[in-house]
């Protein structure tokens, strides 16, 4: 139980924080795409700073209802919850 509760708290934690660590990795991002054009390799656009966004917030979402899931699923054995998230 305590795996899920830490990953409850990491998806809630991304879902709050997802605009600073969207603009972290999307410099990162820049920087590396910048290197490999550099050396002539041709890679795809980053995406856009908002479309990063969303998608963070969305994992960090979904992370946090998987876990709440299994922690309900755990209380509850006897429960439907229980039985779709297989144990």
């Amino acid at each position: 139980m305590f795996p899920d509760i830490l990953r409850l708290g990491a998806g809630l934690a991304l879902a709050l924080f997802h605009r600073p660590f969207a603009d972290f990795v999307l410099e990162y991002e820049y920087a590396l795409a910048g290197i490999f054009r550099s050396r002539g390799v041709r890679v795809p656009a980053p995406p856009s700073t908002e479309t990063l966004r969303n998608v963070y917030f969305a994992l960090g979402i979904v992370l946090a209802l998987v876990a709440m899931g299994r922690i309900w699923g755990q209380l509850h054995p006897e429960s439907v919850v229980a039985i779709l998230m297989l144990k």
